[in-house]
């Protein structure tokens, strides 16, 4: 791993959460959540960000799928704020959007230290296959309160998978832009001195 790489677990009574994340990847995943969908997002995720992750969930998935779905996004919010610890050199901000057939999400984000979410968008089918539609919403929630960014995220579209797959896309090919080093920096990109 690199040394942007974090390893964190996360106990609650409704999940029990290992996530290893290395920024500066290949896009390697190892992917078990027991929410097949979910596992094909997470897997996306980390092949179009060029992350090698890995994330292991035993939740309770016998009442629903929030909780898996919402603590893996703290867990994994969690890792990426690790990872970068300092953020020293980095690009910092990012604007994406990436169609799926009708569907276009769009990304907007800030490496801030400050976290903040906005959304815009519903989700045109109730659920796909055993995963809730409205998750992915909640995941971008959860992951950027716990990552310290700044994330506005919209989708439109007529199919929930599309829309779904374009948005976890969209957030990772953001990711991978803002957490980009630039060479031409030194410092922690902000006036303040930190982010």
């Amino acid at each position: 791993m690199s040394d942007r790489s974090a390893a964190v677990t996360r106990e609650t009574a409704e999940t029990d959460i290992e996530v290893v994340l290395d920024i500066d990847g290949d896009g390697d995943a190892t992917i078990e959540t027991g929410v097949g969908f979910f596992d094909h997002m997470l897997e996306a995720f980390a092949k179009h960000g060029l992350f090698d992750l890995t994330v292991r969930c035993d939740g309770d998935l016998a009442i629903d799928d929030h909780h898996t779905v919402e603590d893996v996004g703290i867990t994994l919010g969690d890792a990426f704020a690790e990872a970068l610890g300092d953020k020293r050199a980095i690009t910092r901000y990012a604007d994406r959007k990436v169609p799926l057939d009708e569907a276009v999400a769009s990304v907007v984000l800030d490496i801030s230290g400050r976290p903040y979410f906005e959304w815009d968008g519903e989700f045109s089918q109730p659920s796909v296959g055993e995963f809730t539609s409205d998750m992915a919403r909640h995941f971008c929630e959860s992951f950027a309160m716990h990552a310290d960014v700044t994330l506005h995220a919209s989708v439109e579209g007529r199919n929930a998978h599309h829309e779904i797959e374009a948005l976890f896309k969209c957030l990772t090919r953001a990711l991978d832009d803002a957490t980009r080093v630039d060479d031409r920096r030194s410092d922690t990109p902000s006036t303040k001195g930190e982010l």
